[in-house]
């Protein structure tokens, strides 16, 4: 019995040797099976020393409890005596409840961690063929293969090796149990054996000798029959049934649950086909399908095959005949495009909950680090052959021998990807259960922590240490990919390595570039040198150019943001907001490789790079707050061509405003992930821009008056919008549609003010369109009464005439998009009242103005498309587009509002609404019509800003077309489905169409 002093004094060890449950330690130290190790201080060291000195404290007791009575002192006095059979036997109980479990039913396994003397001894396959060579079935060769993993682990924890000879000796031991289980198939069945040679052969972690402790094992295999059976007829198609069996049988030995659980899972779903593939194949049938079928992911793959089980002259065969497709696989037409998708797909199998915890697939994970050197081994491998490692670590140190990737960059994610494998081993071994997730519950990061040497504070270091390993390797494309083609252009130390011209353009080409010579160029003009500017650009151009390569047109961006560097390289803040502030490099880059206008827009005025570093600088200001600054800028002018200018320069810096933050949010960046409303980002910009060109247009006006009657006009004088200018839905490329009415002033003669106005008109149309570095603003008036017949400019008593005895029913549906946009407020509000009846008449329509609108609308689907364009991709006059949504909205506009105030509205998608909500039109057919509105209207903006110039119909140039695509939501490689798509929300809104409006 312990005296509570000595109780007390034990407690206080207890503690200080790391255990968290001191009282249960105490009685399992009083067990009667401990009492030739109770109070041995030899023996609290020891388990001081382990990850869970608590674990391996039960673990041992169950150990000798589990012992035969006669055995106990051996391996008690074992324990006590032999120091590193005691460090391997607690370091294996204090981290692996699992290994524990196995000990206590096989008792006598502990004497395989005394054979194992010598701290340098390493064992191979041949060695762990031995300790399996007893197995006879599924179950004792479970028992043997725990037997061999028990001494795997024990030099592990005990860092006898280090994690990368671990995986390594994991791989052995998968190779010897995969021979040792395709034995046992052979032996059940030998007569398929006698019929076929069968190769194993080992891909994934095990092909690459980097074996986790609990991992799916994938492997190929490759059949060909004996040769007494391929002289048969039949004979290649019984030796390949033979051989499916026998592989079959393998896979059942080790991913069967017995007693004594599993071994691992055998995955075959990389071989070709995948699992609706066959599960075996000739030499010269996979060969076929590679040369013929294959993925690039699939040749990703490939490279860390090898011949492991079987017929290994069979899988020498194989591994030669396949090599030489991996090492081409960088020349293939759609290498970019799948490798972003491989890129994509990394991030895209997380589970939202759990990609905070994810080691393997998580950002800054093993799988970045993976993926990057598979993607340079493939890219530089086809001239190297020093790169033909299928070890993530001996690849990544031969691609920084080779100089493919700087020493530093190499030696920092050499370390991380250590640290990160130790996690995941470590977090494996616990229980051996195949997971990639940091544990969360706080005993289990304190076991993770003290296991990785973590002793002070294990959960803060531990989670201190992941977070600045995963830091390094989350830039991994930066680190791997992007930096080492700065080193090519930049001036670098006397004898230090650097990528080749020719290995730059390799990469720069397998990155999407189609010119790579230029972008060399273009990085050498920004790196080179040794100013503070060429610094700086080396720190940035690694992301930039990682960015420039996730886009449609990498060129462009490179391009653009070297012309902005130039014009800006001096200004102070420009580089120094790109580097501090992430959002503004990233936004920079969206805009620069999206298209034309945005880059052109800001080119002309590279200041306004600035907007994209201010967290306001993407929001569109108001029209009532742009007609004050318009007017204020147009006030200070000497003249009319300066006030009109400073209005233009207004315009430009708002119209890239907007196209910057349409392009990010339809890409989405960091940031600012891509807006999940494609009608929200269609208002916004019709806002906008409608916006900026009626204060545009309130300048010139000002400008036009100011220079030759100063601050009033004779006439009273309003600007109407029109067509989508009135309905606040313009796109970046649309003209302004207007009408012109005036009013004399008292007391001024009719023909003076009717003067008057018209020379203010030409006038500001001549300021709008003078030759300038500025978009132009046409303004069009055709849609006045008598069209381009009819005077420009009207009183608002002769609109009034003409409308009560001429008006025809197409200028009354034009009237629908009438809204005041500048000039005096009051006389356009009263050309409003003037018109309202016209546009919404009492009892709606006759039926003859309805037959008249149809019979328009008709004419103008016939005469108006484009000779010779697709009508079902025409964003305007074709199926579906734009003219039959609006004409079908404005038919119900005209016959119902006068009696639904909803209706009354120059938008189209509020009128669309409103007639949905007054029951005009079912819930599914409104929906159809503004799905294919918004989608033509994106479509009509996409054109505009990757071809700088307006267009109704998609781009035929590949990569303009792969833009619009991007901004139009699809990931690359799926243009064929954006336009499919096109067609079919267009076919269905021409089917209400034709319900709707025609009455069909």
């Amino acid at each position: 019995m312990t005296v509570p002093g000595r109780r007390s004094s034990t407690f206080s060890r207890l503690l200080r040797h790391g255990f968290t449950d001191p009282s249960g330690a105490e009685r399992l130290l009083d067990v009667p099976e401990l009492s030739a190790l109770r109070g041995d201080p030899v023996l609290l060291d020891a388990l001081g020393a382990t990850a869970d000195p608590d674990l391996a404290l039960r673990g041992l007791v169950r150990l000798v409890e589990a012992q035969p009575e006669t055995e106990r002192q051996t391996l008690t006095t074992t324990l006590l005596s032999a120091k590193p059979f005691r460090d391997r036997l607690l370091g294996v109980l204090g981290s692996s409840e699992a290994l524990g479990d196995h000990l206590a039913r096989h008792p006598r396994d502990w004497e395989s961690l005394v054979t194992y003397e010598a701290a340098d001894l390493h064992p191979g396959v041949a060695e762990f063929e031995q300790g399996l060579a007893e197995a006879t079935d599924a179950v004792s060769l479970r028992v043997a293969y725990r037997r061999c993993l028990l001494a795997i682990a024990a030099r592990d924890v005990c860092g006898t090796t280090d994690v990368a000879q671990a995986a390594a000796e994991l791989a052995d031991l998968a190779t010897a149990t995969l021979r040792a289980a395709l034995a046992i198939a052979r032996t059940a069945a030998p007569a398929d054996a006698a019929m076929c040679r069968l190769a194993v052969i080992a891909m994934g972690k095990c092909g690459g000798h980097e074996l986790n402790y609990v991992s799916d094992v994938d492997v190929i295999f490759v059949g060909e029959p004996a040769q007494e059976v391929g002289d048969q007829e039949g004979g290649e198609a019984k030796a390949i049934q033979a051989a499916t069996r026998l592989a079959s049988h393998l896979m059942r030995i080790c991913s069967e649950t017995t007693v004594e659980g599993t071994i691992w899972p055998v995955d075959a779903n990389l071989r070709p086909e995948g699992r609706n593939g066959p599960l075996v194949r000739t030499l010269s049938s996979h060969l076929a399908y590679y040369q013929r079928w294959a993925k690039t992911w699939e040749f990703q793959a490939l490279l860390k095959a090898r011949a492991v089980a079987g017929d290994l002259e069979l899988g020498a065969q194989y591994i030669d005949a396949v090599s030489p497709l991996v090492w081409q696989a960088a020349e293939r037409e759609n290498f970019v495009p799948d490798v972003q998708k491989m890129r994509r797909r990394v991030v895209d199998n997380i589970p939202a909950a759990q990609v905070e915890r994810e080691l393997k697939l998580g950002p800054g994970g093993l799988r970045d680090v993976e993926f990057a050197v598979q993607l340079l081994q493939l890219v530089h491998g086809r001239s190297d052959a020093t790169l033909h490692s299928g070890t993530t670590l001996d690849a990544l140190a031969a691609l920084a021998a080779g100089g493919y990737v700087g020493r530093a960059d190499a030696s920092q994610l050499d370390e991380a990807y250590r640290f990160l494998r130790a996690m995941e081993h470590r977090i494996q071994l616990y229980r051996l259960r195949r997971t990639h997730l940091v544990p969360e519950d706080e005993a289990d990061l304190r076991r993770l922590g003290r296991s990785l040497g973590l002793r002070t504070d294990p959960v803060a270091d531990l989670n201190k240490e992941w977070k600045r390993h995963a830091a390094v390797v989350r830039r991994l494309h930066e680190k791997l990919f992007y930096r080492p083609l700065l080193d090519a252009v930049a001036q670098l130390a006397p004898g230090e390595i650097r990528l080749s011209p020719k290995a730059a353009g390799q990469r720069l080409e397998a990155l999407g570039y189609a010119d790579p010579a230029a972008a060399l160029r273009h990085l050498e003009a920004l790196a080179s040198g040794v100013t503070r500017k060429a610094a700086i650009q080396r720190t940035l151009l690694p992301v930039l150019l990682g960015w420039f390569a996730d886009s449609a047109d990498p060129d462009a961006g490179l391009l653009g943001f070297r012309k902005v560097s130039d014009a800006l390289g001096k200004t102070p803040w420009y580089l120094r907001l790109l580097r501090d502030e992430g959002a503004a490099a990233e936004n920079l880059a969206r805009v620069l490789s999206a298209g034309r206008l945005a880059p052109d827009l800001l080119l002309r005025a590279p200041e306004a790079v600035a907007l994209l570093g201010d967290p306001e600088g993407l929001k569109p200001r108001d029209q009532d707050h742009l007609e004050q600054e318009v007017l204020a800028a147009v006030g200070r002018a000497d003249d009319a061509e300066q006030a009109v200018a400073a209005a233009r320069g207004v315009r430009r810096r708002e119209l890239f405003r907007t196209a910057a933050a349409d392009l990010i949010g339809s890409y989405g960046t960091e940031d600012n992930p891509r807006e999940q409303d494609p009608g929200a980002l269609v208002d916004r910009v019709g806002e906008a821009v409608t916006g900026l060109n009626a204060a545009t247009i309130a300048g010139a006006l000002r400008a036009a008056v100011r220079a030759e009657w100063g601050e009033e006009l004779p006439t009273r004088f309003a600007v109407i919008g029109m067509g989508r200018f009135g309905g606040h839905e313009l796109g970046y490329g649309s003209d302004a549609d207007v009408l012109f009415v005036h009013e004399p002033r008292e007391g001024v003669d009719e023909q003076e003010a009717a003067k008057a106005a018209n020379r203010v008109v030409a006038e500001m149309r001549r300021l709008l369109q003078l030759p300038t570095a500025d978009p132009p603003l046409l303004i069009d008036a055709d849609l006045r009464p008598e069209g381009k017949s009819g005077p420009l400019v009207r009183t608002l008593k002769s609109y009034e005439a003409y409308y009560r005895r001429w008006s025809l029913v197409w200028e009354s549906q034009a009237l629908l998009r009438a809204e005041p946009m500048a000039g005096d407020r009051e006389l356009g509000d009263r050309f409003i009242e003037l018109v309202d009846p016209l546009r919404y008449p009492v009892e709606g329509l006759g039926e003859d103005a309805v037959r008249e609108i149809r019979r328009l609308k008709a004419r103008m689907e016939s005469e108006r498309l484009p000779r010779g364009a697709d009508p079902t991709l025409h964003a305007k006059l074709g199926r579906g587009g734009l003219s039959d949504v609006e004409w079908t909205v404005q038919l119900l506009q005209m016959r119902h509002g006068w009696v639904e105030p909803g209706l009354r509205t120059t938008r189209t998608r509020e009128a669309l609404a409103a007639a949905h909500a007054a029951g005009l039109i079912p819930t599914e057919e409104a929906q159809t019509l503004d799905e294919a509105w918004v989608l033509a209207t994106r479509v009509r903006n996409a054109v505009m800003l990757v071809r700088g110039r307006s267009g109704d119909t998609f781009p035929s140039a590949p990569r303009e077309l792969a833009a619009v695509a991007r901004y139009l939501g699809y990931e690359p490689g799926h243009v064929g489905e954006m336009v499919d798509d096109y067609r079919r929300i267009t076919r269905r809104a021409r089917a209400v169409v034709e319900e709707l409006f025609y009455g069909a």
